[in-house]
Order: C-alpha cells, then sequence, then structure tokens
C-alpha cells in the first residue's frame, strides 16, 4: 500500500553527466528507458523544471489532472514540483529539456528570475504554447545550439554556455506567450502573489485561513485579497481552496490512503465534512474522483 511518504517525488538525476543539474534526450527514448525508478506513464510529481517540445505526431498529456493535446510545434512546460505523467505513443517524437532551479536561477538577477519561473507557472499562464511556423524554427535553433554543446562540444564552458542558451529560451517563450496574452507579465503585486503561492502550498495542510497567511506575510486581509484579485482574479479564500483540492486530488490518485485518512492527511478532522467540502468544489465525491482514474 503507498502512503503519503511514497508518492512518486521524482528528484532529478543526469546519469550522462552526474555533475550537471541540466539533461535533454528525446521523448522517445524516455518512453523505451528501462532503469528508470519509475513509471513516466503513472502520475508522479518532479522536483525539477520540464521543457517538452513535440516535433511529430499527435497526443496527449496531463499534467494536475488535465489532459493537454498536443501536435507537432507544441511545446508544454512544466514547473518544480508540478504532477504530471506521459500517455505513451509509440509514434510521437519531440525533445524533453530538464533542470534545476538552482542550475539556471541562482545566475539571474531578480526580476529576471522571476520572469523564468512565471514562464513555468500553470496558475499565472497555461502550460501548453502552440508554435507557430517562425517560432518553432527560432526555437529548434536555440535547442540545437545546446545540443551542439551538450553531446558535441562538452568543454569546461559548455554548461555555461548552455544556462545562458537556455536562459534565452525560457525569455522567447516568455515573449511569445505574453504576445499571445496567456500570461500576466505586467501585473502588479506579482511578486507578493507568488510568495503567497508559494506558501499555501507548503501550509494548505495546516492553515486555511486568509488572516493566518495574511499576518505570515507582513499585510492586511484586505491587502492579499486585492493581490489575489489582481493576479488571477479570485479572492484569497478562493485561491487556498484552489490549492488545498490539488493537494486532495494528489493524495487521492497518488495514494492507497482511506478517505479518512486524506481527510485527516489534508487537515479535516471531521469526515464529514471533508467529504461536503470536496463535493462543492469538484462536484464529486472523493471515491468518484478516486476511481475516475482508475
Amino acid at each position: 500500500m503507498k502512503t503519503e511518504e511514497e508518492l512518486l517525488h521524482i528528484k532529478f538525476q543526469n546519469h550522462q553527466n552526474p555533475n550537471a543539474e541540466f539533461d535533454v534526450f528525446k521523448l522517445e527514448e524516455l518512453f523505451n528507458r528501462e532503469n528508470l525508478n519509475h513509471s513516466p506513464f503513472h502520475q508522479h510529481l518532479v522536483e525539477f523544471y520540464i521543457i517538452i517540445l513535440i516535433e511529430k505526431g499527435k497526443g496527449f498529456h496531463n499534467i494536475d489532472f488535465i489532459d493537454y493535446e498536443y501536435k507537432n510545434g507544441t511545446l508544454l512546460t512544466i514547473r518544480k514540483d508540478q504532477i504530471h505523467k506521459f500517455i505513451k505513443n509509440d509514434s510521437v517524437k519531440g525533445t524533453l529539456l530538464l533542470f534545476t532551479d538552482e542550475f539556471l536561477v541562482s545566475y539571474l538577477e531578480k526580476l529576471e528570475a522571476l520572469k523564468s519561473l512565471q514562464l513555468f507557472n500553470e496558475i499565472l499562464g497555461v502550460p501548453k504554447i502552440q508554435l507557430s511556423a517562425d517560432e518553432l524554427d527560432k526555437i529548434y535553433s536555440l535547442i540545437d545550439r545546446i545540443k551542439e554543446e551538450y553531446f558535441n562540444i562538452n568543454d569546461d564552458y559548455s554548461l555555461g554556455i548552455i544556462r545562458s542558451e537556455l536562459h534565452i529560451l525560457i525569455t522567447t517563450l516568455f515573449r511569445i506567450k505574453s504576445n499571445n496574452n496567456q500570461i500576466f507579465s505586467k501585473k502588479k503585486y506579482l511578486s507578493e502573489f507568488i510568495a503567497f503561492q508559494n506558501i499555501v502550498e507548503q501550509q494548505v495542510t495546516k492553515i486555511t485561513k486568509v488572516k493566518d497567511y495574511a499576518k505570515l506575510l507582513g499585510l492586511s486581509t484586505k491587502t492579499l485579497n486585492t493581490i489575489t484579485k489582481n493576479i488571477v482574479n479570485l479572492s484569497a479564500k478562493e485561491f487556498i481552496d484552489d490549492i488545498c483540492n490539488k493537494q486532495i486530488k494528489r493524495l487521492l490518485i497518488n495514494t492507497e490512503l482511506s478517505i479518512k485518512e486524506v481527510a485527516y492527511k489534508s487537515g479535516f478532522e471531521e469526515t464529514t465534512n471533508f467529504y461536503k467540502y470536496f463535493k462543492r468544489h469538484t462536484q464529486l465525491t472523493p471515491e468518484q474522483f478516486r476511481n475516475s482514474f482508475r
């Protein structure tokens, strides 16, 4: 039986270059790898960032319980601590870029780091980009330069150059999303919202009241509501509930804990209240939701 501690948390591993916190390989290679310690086709949470570029074929990729359809020229972004799964399709070809936050963000100024992280934040923008032919050519060019450094040159300067090229790639994708109104690039309170999002994701099973989060952030409840309304058009309470429900769904799908145990792990002392809360937000009972993924 899987417990909460046995959730599939996948750490970054680079078997080809253990000293690098970056890796790149073909999607079809992942589908056929036999030395993985987990199945990429089951829901799992990654502790690093992923960029997936689809080069051939059609299919679906599941990110936080949503199936995103892809085809040639689709690019998907997955952030650290996000849950996803691959849906195997032998006709699909593509490229994956994997990297840790330390690889990129620690070398950037605060504003640039915020933009980089924002690209991967599914709450601030959709994780799917459908690239035009011109955009796809630019992205191919950047990825080809990264591959050249990684696979062919691979000297003492390569990781530094790859880091710079990756920054250019992310900034280019950020521009594409911004131009297509797929990301909130100029929103007021952005850094405050991200700080709130981070602390809610860490504490939502222990803290549920807006006033408690406001106190932790040194803000008034009115200001905190203003921040969430400005960024995601939700009240602070509605946003907290969204994160809470996402955490509950992860437990229901990825563990075999009883509903009572899931309720307790999610911060509910009474199972009855847990049922009412979950059904109010999803229109499903916990059992119905769990069974829909089996």
